[in-house]
């Protein structure tokens, strides 16, 4: 019986509203894009759990790639994604079932304030955000974390994610897990929440 679902946010509660890796790589020469978004990842994973301001880490690539480009127009990629409104009312629906609905995604403090001003966390009965944590997925302890804060055996929790190796993850520590991409349509989902009984 599961009493309670954890969604990830990117590729299962929202999309990216640009074309994110073309717009990042036109901040420096033609040629040079793929190497410079790959640095700009590097750079950001201290930041996914807690450590180091992710605003300095990419101002520093700016630095270090002399790119011309500003630190606000860098960041801005980051706060163009928007929600799919049939997921949030799907996830209000299951809250109003009495099903606790969570959000437990990989994110730094940056991106995190804005979805919280954007209503993630009225939408949700708790935020996971891995920067908050100081963990990130796909490490189990990240799992073990929100299950100790939630209350809720992990045979009774189903976890929702567009990436593999997060799902075996979750599998890892006894929760239910299964993979979703939103490009997949929001019936695929509401179909997957059927088949435990949840819609």
């Amino acid at each position: 019986m599961i009493s309670a679902v954890l969604f990830d946010a990117d590729g299962v509660i929202q999309r990216s509203t640009i074309d994110w890796s073309s717009r990042l790589s036109s901040f420096v020469p033609a040629g040079d894009g793929e190497a410079f978004v790959a640095d700009l990842m590097a750079a950001e994973r201290p930041a996914l759990v807690g450590k180091g301001d992710f605003r300095d880490a990419v101002a520093e690539v700016l630095r270090r790639w002399g790119s011309e480009v500003s630190l606000a127009d860098a960041l801005e990629p980051w706060t163009q994604f928007a929600a799919e409104p049939a997921v949030v009312e799907l996830i209000a629906r299951l809250r109003a079932r009495g099903i606790a609905c969570h959000l437990a995604t990989n994110q730094q403090a940056y991106r995190r304030a804005i979805m919280q001003e954007r209503g993630y966390g009225e939408w949700f009965d708790q935020t996971f955000y891995s920067c908050d944590l100081g963990l990130a997925k796909p490490d189990p302890a990240y799992f073990r974390a929100i299950l100790g804060s939630i209350e809720v055996p992990a045979s009774s929790v189903l976890f929702i994610d567009d990436n593999e190796s997060n799902v075996a993850a979750a599998l890892s520590v006894g929760l239910h897990a299964e993979v979703y991409d939103l490009s997949s349509g929001v019936d695929s989902l509401a179909d997957l929440l059927g088949r435990y009984g949840l819609t």
